[in-house]
């Protein structure tokens, strides 16, 4: 364990090195996001300004999901893209040949590699929006606490589900209209699960586990879910996690490297 969270420190230090060269890059990324949350805020605003709210959600409460959303586009854009939409490129230039040649696990390297310093904007105002909220609700720190579990869940929930389509590449080489799709799935993710019909609340629970990426989270932090939200999105996170390193590992065996 030393060892790898040794390789991290090494991993990401001289990513952030590298990408710092390129500062106004930084803020443009800013403003991207800043521009990104004003239209989720005005979007969700325009369900509130007549009175009308999501069944059992008030405007601060909603606010709660979408600054969780917002914190997971951030952790999506710092960890996850920069890292597992390479798979493609490994696979494909071949490249991967060297990933498999090192002494430490493939899985690890393809998804800890590299980091994107422009996804910090989003996990800035992600919190900025949550710890507001929660004032307005008067949340303690025990519910931010609370909150934190499920939102590292929903995480390795959005890494397995990422990575697993990353490792189809070694059949099908060409799939980024594939990782598109699943971000487009994520964004339903910005309103609460109940903003849906019945059908498509199925489907974003039990299909494509939206609902503990974002809704749980928060229901878990706002005191309307504590052991039954928890306990599913754990048990979700793991099976996924492992399954994730179970098809990685037999998705190797159909790959022919480029040397041979």
């Amino acid at each position: 364990m030393k060892r790898y969270l040794h390789l991290i420190r090494l991993f990401w230090s001289t990513a952030i090195a590298a990408e710092l060269e390129y500062r106004l890059n930084f803020v443009i990324a800013g403003f991207s996001s800043l521009a990104n949350l004003a239209g989720s805020l005005f979007g969700l605003f325009l369900f509130y300004r007549t009175g009308y709210q999501f069944e059992g959600w008030s405007w601060p409460e909603a606010m709660i999901v979408l600054g969780i959303f917002t914190l997971l586009q951030g952790i999506s854009a710092t960890f996850l893209v920069p890292n597992l939409n390479r798979i493609v490129e490994q696979v494909e230039q071949g490249t991967l040949d060297f990933v498999l040649l090192k002494p430490i696990s493939s899985q690890f390297w393809l998804s800890t590699r590299t980091l994107s310093p422009w996804g910090f904007p989003d996990l800035v105002f992600g919190v900025i929006i949550i710890v507001y909220a929660g004032i307005q609700l008067n949340l303690t720190l025990k519910s931010y606490l609370l909150g934190i579990v499920p939102i590292v869940l929903g995480t390795i929930i959005l890494y397995s589900l990422w990575f697993m389509l990353g490792a189809t590449s070694i059949w099908f080489v060409k799939i980024y209209n594939v990782t598109e799709v699943l971000r487009g799935f994520l964004e339903a993710g910005r309103y609460p699960i109940v903003a849906y019909p019945a059908i498509y609340r199925v489907f974003f629970t039990f299909i494509i586990p939206v609902a503990f990426l974002t809704t749980i989270p928060a229901q878990v932090m706002l005191n309307k879910s504590h052991l039954f939200g928890i306990l599913g999105a754990a048990i979700l996170a793991v099976s996924l996690l492992f399954i994730s390193i179970f098809f990685w590992k037999f998705a190797l065996r159909f790959y022919t490297s480029a040397s041979s």
